[in-house]
């Protein structure tokens, strides 16, 4: 399951830099999935379709920070807990239920993300 950050977001940024991934951007910032992560060329994205990792794309919110789902592995295989969690000071960061994945599917986006 991925993380999303909700409408109590502060708009502090404490989680932004925390994400081993580069998932989280600032509100109206557009997302590529080559921020911050190794893959080079195509990428398929969770829903099936194929990316561009160098393709900039539309910012998922523009009055909050926000967390992709395509780049967030809950921060499995780096650290035991997401870290964006634990940095909100607002406990804002939580499990995105409509973005259900187990840890070896987490586990296999970030080796993907970072071969």
């Amino acid at each position: 399951m991925a993380i999303k950050i909700t409408n109590e977001c502060i708009f502090c940024g404490a989680c932004e830099s925390e994400c081993p991934n580069n998932a989280i951007y600032e509100g109206g910032v557009e997302w590529a999935i080559a921020d911050g992560t190794m893959v080079k060329g195509d990428f398929v994205l969770m829903d099936g379709s194929i990316i561009d990792v160098s393709q900039r794309n539309a910012p998922l919110a523009t009055d909050l920070y926000y967390i992709v789902s395509d780049k967030c592995t809950e921060c499995q295989g780096f650290h035991e807990e997401p870290q964006c969690a634990v940095a909100c000071p607002v406990d804002c960061c939580v499990p995105d239920e409509m973005c259900q994945e187990s840890t070896e599917e987490l586990l296999a986006k970030k080796d993907r993300l970072h071969p």
